[in-house]
C-alpha cells in the first residue's frame, strides 16, 4: 500500500518510496528558484529492510509515493541461529525474522516473548529498539 503526496509535505523522519523500496528520510533540503524553473528538494534516505542510502532531487511540487508500513506484533514460537519464527498475532501467519545483530548478542529474544515487526508488501524487519 502506498499513497501519493506533494515533496513539499516531506519531513525528516518519514517514509517515502525511492527507486521503489521503503526508506526513512535522513536529510532533506531545498534550492531556491531560479531563472528557469521551479525549486528543487534533495531527498537522502536510508532503506527501511536493506538499510542501503538512497538519493532523489525531484521539484517541490512533484508528487511522490509514500509508503503505508504496517507495525505489527508477533509472538516468537522458535528461535534457530539468527533467524526466529514469529506467528502474526493479528493473521496468525508465520514467518521468519532476522534477528538484529545487537538483539542476538544480548539474547533479548526467547520463545513466547512477543515482539514487534515493520511489514510492507511481503517484507518483513524485526524492529526491537535495544
Amino acid at each position: 500500500m502506498k499513497e501519493m503526496t506533494e515533496v513539499r509535505m516531506l519531513k525528516e523522519g518519514k517514509y517515502v518510496l525511492i527507486d521503489d523500496e521503503p526508506c526513512t528520510i535522513v536529510s532533506m533540503t531545498t534550492s531556491k528558484p531560479g531563472k528557469h524553473g521551479a525549486a528543487k528538494a534533495r531527498i537522502e534516505g536510508i532503506g527501511v529492510f536493506d538499510s542501503q542510502k538512497r538519493t532523489a532531487i525531484l521539484p517541490v511540487t512533484a508528487k511522490i509515493y509514500v509508503p503505508i508500513i504496517e507495525r505489527r506484533t508477533g509472538q516468537v514460537l522458535s528461535v534457530m541461529g539468527d533467524t526466529a519464527q514469529v506467528m502474526d498475532l493479528e493473521t496468525y501467519e508465520t514467518i521468519e525474522l532476522k534477528i538484529p545483530p545487537e538483539v542476538l548478542e544480548r539474547g533479548l529474544i526467547e520463545p513466547g516473548r512477543e515482539v514487534p515487526f515493520l511489514h510492507y508488501e511481503g517484507k518483513y524487519k524485526m524492529d526491537l529498539k535495544v
